[in-house]
């Protein structure tokens, strides 16, 4: 994941030439067989950057806003997601004030619910019988000199586009924490009639 982090940070040079982050969506995809990196970002890479650890000629670039200014209520879409499901939990009343220890959710329940609970805030809904955790695990990288395990889960499925506004500020900033490290990015492709 570290790698990959850096990576696509490298991919603006001229982000690290004026000491600029700004910040990027990211998810790497295996789709029959073959890796593929995709990223949401304000401004377009470097793509020979970007084919350095990839394949030759195979970067591309596109515009998103089309896709985005299409979208409109009731639409349904199939999606895809990888997110760190975490909550934060207080240890005493003292401190039920500040955010307290944040620990992943572990159980297919729980972080069946955690993408559920907050679909509402996020511009769109979904049937419980419509969307699934495709792959849980742990994503595993190395901060300061110490190890980092980061729950995941990779959720996949239909939903309905309930507030087209918010949704694309979802598909453009992205869902939960850990966005830098490949967590966060959602796709969607429109469902046909």
């Amino acid at each position: 994941v570290g790698a990959f982090h850096n990576w696509v940070e490298q991919s603006f040079p001229y982000e690290w030439e004026n000491h600029e982050r700004i910040r990027k969506l990211w998810r790497v995809d295996v789709l029959h067989g073959k890796h593929y990196l995709l990223i949401v970002s304000d401004s377009k890479p470097d793509l020979q950057r970007l084919e350095m650890y990839g394949v030759a000629g195979t970067a591309s670039s596109k515009t998103y806003d089309k896709f985005l200014d299409s979208l409109m209520n009731g639409m349904r879409m199939q999606f895809r997601v990888t997110l760190n499901p975490v909550v934060s939990i207080s240890d005493n009343a003292e401190t039920r004030t500040t955010r307290g220890r944040v620990v992943p959710h572990v159980t297919y329940d729980q972080q069946m619910n955690f993408l559920f609970n907050r679909a509402q805030k996020l511009g769109f809904s979904l049937n419980e019988n419509e969307f699934a955790i495709v792959e849980r695990g742990y994503s595993l990288f190395t901060k300061s000199e110490k190890p980092i395990r980061l729950s995941k889960a990779v959720y996949q499925g239909i939903l309905t586009i309930n507030d087209a506004d918010t949704m694309r500020k979802t598909l453009l900033e992205g869902i939960g924490k850990k966005k830098a490290y490949g967590f966060g990015m959602m796709t969607v492709i429109p469902l046909g009639n």
